[in-house]
């Protein structure tokens, strides 16, 4: 079946089987050179032809252009260090959410004389690609199904049954009869060759074209024909020690069984399974750095919910230098700031950053049920009030703080308020001083709230190979590359129970519970969930969101990995953990180096 995706649909014997797109491109701005330098007590930029100026005041630089982007910067070491703003993409129908939101893409800041500094440009793409893939399947039945990588808009159903009258194309969910289908039809036009049809994601009708070769790679898992065979993974100097599997005591062709695997599901199927990398590190080597679906190592990926476990990083490396700020800090001490309040409840005084942490601050907010005040959907729905943190203090209690676990985005949220509100640092500043420099991370980018500060529910776009170090830096007791990014006692009591969810504490039972949650421990934004292998159980700890971004570490075996996928809405990405690492990663382990 694949070989023909590889094909136009003009070339098809049987039109308009084959496989067809559609792409948009939002306006984020030009990519160019910025230069950014300062002159007595002002710092100035210039990009393209716009310029910006500001009184030097403070640690923190603010240069905004006229066009709503922005430079904001902080010198520390001797050196500028920055990031350009982005500014939200309202055109875009997805707006407030995900690429659309505005964004902080950190720069790589070059010195360019005395007090002075050049950065090159690169926004941060917010694009919306839709293909569909026409085909016979192996009984007869002519079917189709729409894929989309950046939000897994895919219709009503994953896959469509089509009958072909004319040039209209019905489309009927196999599953569900009874519903009727979204898209319900479309339309065939032959000069030029396209596809018209509505899509409810984009609001409006969009003509989908033959897909050139080229398109496909976004399409399909690879597009090499030829079987996998194990390599190491490329050295784009990161700070990664590379390996070969074979020499840290992995077996090299289990490996490349399972990067085949990946490579060898169906990307139109029913329960297509939309794995876009894998990284592996064994005993503190990078062993295994494999890509798909058009994705390589040096593009950063949205890691959704996975980006949560970030805030108890930089509150470790904040306890390091000696903050004052924990897990027991009171939360409206430290945002007292941002007064007064709605919804006063003395309860209200108890709740500490532990709590946010854990998802068990009590309040009205939880993102796994219909209509809640708090959950990231209503807030982001409503765009009279930009300010998530401001609204997430003025929620009402539901609860008692400690006693209820809910799933809240904007409790992890509010934690990075007070982080950024304790140091008087921007947030993504703060994660950059804190956590990627250290680390050596690549370029990233930090989408934003819409009062310009940084987001921490969820979505900041990494490389996956960068995301992994954060799983290593923990099996090592918190340094990285031989400096220290928290303490071992932090590593520790992250990676500790704080919480337990449970029916007892969601109030959820039977399918309501296993919909949404496991019965495990919460460490401080850590979910703690065992894996499997065989007739062993290992302890797991795991960073994980949406669509199937997971970093996954196992210090018995001394072992991380991390995965970025594109299931998003789907719950198929604990099979990463199952499947894959339980079921093929461990094994690929030899049994005599199970143990450092």
């Amino acid at each position: 079946m694949f070989l023909k995706l590889f094909a136009a649909a003009a070339l098809i014997a049987t039109f308009p089987q084959g496989l067809w797109y559609y792409h948009v491109s939002y306006p984020t701005g030009d990519p160019g050179t910025l230069t950014v330098w300062r002159s007595g007590a002002r710092w100035n930029a210039r990009f393209g032809n716009t310029t910006a100026s500001a009184p030097a005041r403070g640690g923190e630089i603010t240069l905004r252009f006229r066009d709503g982007d922005a430079f904001r910067g902080a010198t520390w070491d001797g050196a500028l260090h920055g990031f350009w703003v982005r500014r939200p993409v309202v055109q875009d129908p997805a707006f407030p959410t995900g690429e659309a939101l505005g964004h902080a893409g950190r720069l790589t800041m070059t010195p360019d004389g005395p007090h002075r500094w050049r950065a090159q440009v690169q926004p941060l793409e917010d694009t919306f690609t839709l293909y569909l893939n026409l085909f016979t399947d192996s009984d007869g039945t002519f079917k189709a199904a729409f894929r989309n990588p950046e939000l897994h808009s895919h219709g009503s159903a994953m896959q469509f049954n089509v009958v072909q009258t004319g040039d209209v194309l019905q489309f009927a969910n196999p599953q569900n009869t009874s519903q009727p289908p979204d898209p319900p039809l479309a339309t065939i036009f032959h000069s030029p060759e396209r596809i018209h049809v509505v899509w409810n994601d984009l609001k409006k009708a969009i003509d989908l074209v033959p897909a050139p070769p080229q398109a496909a790679a976004a399409f399909i898992p690879r597009i090499e024909a030829t079987p996998y065979a194990y390599r190491p993974p490329a050295n784009i100097e990161d700070g990664w020690p590379i390996a070969r599997a074979g020499s840290a005591g992995m077996n090299e062709a289990a490996l490349a069984a399972m990067v085949q695997r990946i490579i060898d599901r169906d990307p139109a199927g029913a329960r297509a399974w939309l794995i876009h990398s894998v990284s592996i590190a064994y005993r503190g080597k990078l062993v295994l750095d494999e890509y798909f679906y058009g994705h390589n190592a040096l593009q950063w990926h949205d890691t959704r919910s996975a980006s949560k476990t970030f805030s108890s990083v930089i509150l470790g490396a904040l306890m390091k230098e000696g903050s004052r700020l924990s897990p027991q800090s009171k939360v409206y001490d430290v945002m007292a700031a941002r007064g007064p309040f709605l919804n006063p409840d003395p309860r209200k005084a108890n709740i500490t950053l532990g709590h946010l942490l854990t998802h068990t601050a009590g309040y009205a907010c939880d993102d796994n049920a219909e209509n809640s005040p708090g959950g990231e959907d209503a807030m982001e729905a409503d765009r009279s009030n930009p300010d998530w943190t401001k609204r997430t203090l003025d929620l009402p209690l539901q609860y008692d703080p400690g006693s209820h676990y809910a799933y809240c985005s904007m409790n992890i949220n509010l934690a990075g308020a007070m982080l950024s509100q304790a140091t008087g640092q921007w947030l993504p500043l703060l994660f950059d001083r804190t956590v990627a420099q250290p680390l050596d991370f690549g370029p990233y980018a930090w989408n934003l709230q819409g009062t310009g500060e940084g987001y921490l529910g969820g979505g900041v776009f990494v490389r996956p190979r960068d995301f992994l170090k954060i799983g290593q830096t923990y099996l090592d007791g918190g340094v990285w590359n031989g400096r220290r990014i928290v303490t071992s006692d932090w590593v520790k009591d992250s990676l500790s129970a704080h919480a337990h969810i449970s029916p007892a504490t969601t109030g959820r039972s039977g399918d309501a519970l296993i919909m949404n949650y496991y019965d495990v421990d919460e460490g401080w934004a850590w979910h703690m969930i065992d894996v499997k292998s065989g007739d062993q159980t290992y302890h797991a700890f795991h960073a994980n969101g949406n669509g199937g971004q997971l970093l996954i570490i196992l210090p018995e075996l001394d072992l991380a990995v991390m995965f970025t996928a594109g299931n998003y809405n789907q719950g198929l990405w604990n099979r990463e953990r199952d499947d894959i690492v339980g079921g093929m990663i461990i094994p690929a382990i030899a049994h005599s180096a199970y143990r450092r």
